[in-house]
């Protein structure tokens, strides 16, 4: 007897973990998004003006183009859920993103753990995605090329250098409020937007980054307005006379310190979408000693994405403008303007998987290095010094789960 109720005993003591396990869901979500391309490099520009670029070869006898197959930030999601009760969840995710053309597999998504309550809203710590492509350009979300979203000028300056990383930020404090008939916002602090903290031993001043972003949203259209500021941990480097100076490849490790607002807005009607975003950014070097912050960006960025979809065809399509940077300007360094159409036909094979053609082109000015966004991630060599003008044609399988 005694042994029957031992095992009843410890049965129970090993049962109780799946009990309390059972109260959590957890789903599992995602999609692949891979495609087949072509850059190419137009306009290319003569040795003498590659001062940001580590591309060495000179401006005849090497290849100008390449075709490859391209991961466009494919990702699974593992979103965990605990009701804890009187409206109170536990809640975490973790966004694994996996490059199918090369095996690599990270979680370097949005990955954070925190609660949410009906009542107060939600309050997370992690990694997220702030500010940037705050824009309603629906290309990267769909089965268009990632490197084609109007991102690529939206969030970055006229060198090359991105506002708020141009992907998640690390090391973030995150409120979300509750849904208010339409009306939310989020607001967050990092104590460092790129890597760990690095206050401690250090003379110079402590960094971290800030976003406030309100939106309103209705049936048919939505408005928003992103505020960021960013200044960079210990500093990062310690400017000279020598460094300052906007002709060598220093400057953007240098332009730690971003001042950015974007505001957004969309309209929908019978199929069509279209929108607008203006995007204002600036970016300062770390002044030490004896010398002084230098402006380094001081730039105003616009887009007009639109869209239309009737059953499965679907068309994305923006026109975006950088407009020329006033700080360059005044250090005598002009023609910083860019410009970028992208479309791109999509195709609704079922509701999980559809293909899509995506043709994109950037015009940049004399001393303008704007390139796509995240195509970095294509190759070593797909850097765009000041005057070239990048081009890209894609065909794009996604398949969601």
């Amino acid at each position: 007897m005694q042994k029957k109720l031992l095992a009843l005993a410890v049965a129970g003591v090993l049962a109780a973990p799946a009990v309390a396990m059972a109260q959590s869901s957890v789903t599992i979500s995602g999609f692949f998004k891979v495609g087949i391309d072509n850059y190419k490099i137009d306009q290319v520009a003569p040795p003498a003006s590659r001062f940001f670029s580590t591309r060495s070869s000179t401006a005849g006898g090497f290849n100008t183009s390449e075709t490859r197959v391209t991961d466009n930030s494919s990702r699974l999601i593992f979103g965990i859920v605990e009701d804890i009760g009187g409206g109170l969840s536990g809640i975490a995710q973790i966004d694994m993103r996996f490059a199918p053309d090369v095996g690599t597999l990270t979680a370097a998504g949005n990955t954070w753990v925190g609660v949410r309550s009906t009542g107060f809203g939600t309050v997370t710590l992690g990694r997220h995605d702030l500010h940037y492509g705050k824009q309603p350009d629906d290309i990267a979300a769909k089965a268009g090329a990632l490197q084609a979203s109007a991102t690529s000028l939206m969030d970055y300056v006229w060198y090359g250098s991105a506002i708020a990383g141009a992907t998640r930020t690390n090391n973030v404090v995150r409120y979300d409020s509750p849904n208010w008939s339409g009306f939310a916002f989020t607001a967050a602090y990092s104590a460092n937007p790129t890597t760990i903290e690095a206050d401690l031993a250090s003379p110079v001043r402590k960094g971290n980054a800030y976003n406030f972003n309100p939106s309103y949203t209705a049936s048919n259209f939505g408005v928003g307005w992103s505020y960021w500021k960013q200044k960079a941990d210990a500093g990062g480097v310690t400017p000279t006379s020598a460094t300052v100076t906007l002709t060598t490849a220093a400057l953007p490790i240098l332009s730690a310190d971003q001042t950015s607002n974007v505001f957004y807005g969309y309209y929908t009607v019978a199929g069509f979408k279209v929108g607008l975003a203006v995007s204002k950014s600036k970016t300062e070097t770390i002044g030490v000693g004896a010398v002084a912050s230098v402006k380094t960006a001081d730039r105003t960025n616009w887009t007009v994405p639109v869209s239309w979809s009737a059953g499965p065809h679907n068309v994305y399509a923006h026109y975006t403008k950088a407009g020329k940077d006033k700080a360059a300007d005044s250090l005598g360094i002009g023609d910083t303007d860019a410009k970028m159409l992208a479309i791109a036909y999509v195709y609704d094979l079922s509701k999980r998987t559809s293909v899509g053609l995506t043709y994109a082109k950037l015009d940049n000015n004399t001393n303008a290095a704007y390139n796509f966004h995240n195509i970095s991630a294509g190759g070593a060599n797909n850097v765009v010094n000041p005057g070239e003008d990048p081009r890209l044609v894609a065909l794009t399988v996604r398949h969601a789960f």
